[in-house]
């Protein structure tokens, strides 16, 4: 059944459609929240919100086909809020400190995983900069093919509304593009 018969069938109560609607676009959901930075109770509460808005307006959406782009939409800009709204940033490579006085490790083993721990987070900093400075479209498709698990490229092209054929040629240009900010070769 497609995108446009399960919105139709849900909205008219039926259960199956409703159930094979989230089975379709959770996948999807979860990876659209992933660039927030929230927690993952937070991003729970974006993907229900998600659903809960589509609930609400099911018998209005006017291309239901489109479906899986207006969750998506509808999820980032949850996120978003979200994000905005706690004003909070969780400090990354700060785990090694809650095992300093661990009675197996050596002050040198402590020093190198310190040490190594802030070159982990600079990576991902440099990592995170050079992703925000691709196209929203690039950013969007790179977080959604980094799922667990990764959705179907029906999934991906519902979604985003782009055709299934053009999915791979975008990543492997968005790639292309994100390793040539970080400086790496083509």
């Amino acid at each position: 059944m497609d995108v446009a018969d399960l919105v139709k069938g849900a909205a008219g109560g039926d259960e199956a459609a409703w159930n094979a609607l989230v089975a379709r676009f959770t996948g999807l959901l979860w990876a659209v929240t992933a660039g927030f930075g929230l927690g993952d109770d937070d991003r729970r509460d974006v993907v229900q919100e998600a659903w809960l808005r589509l609930a609400e307006r099911l018998d209005r959406i006017e291309q239901p086909d489109k479906v899986g782009g207006w969750l998506a939409t509808t999820a980032r800009r949850e996120a978003l809020r979200l994000a905005k709204a706690a004003g909070r940033v969780t400090p990354a490579g700060d785990d090694f400190l809650a095992d300093v006085r661990s009675p197996d490790r050596t002050p040198e083993q402590v020093l190198l995983d310190a040490e190594q721990a802030m070159l982990d987070a600079a990576r991902a900093t440099r990592l995170l900069a050079a992703f925000e400075q691709l196209g929203q479209r690039c950013r969007d498709l790179l977080r959604i093919l980094s799922a667990t698990p990764p959705p179907s490229y029906l999934e991906i092209a519902a979604t985003l509304d782009m055709p299934v054929g053009s999915i791979g040629p975008t990543r492997a240009r968005c790639l292309k593009t994100l390793r040539a900010k970080l400086g790496g070769p083509d």
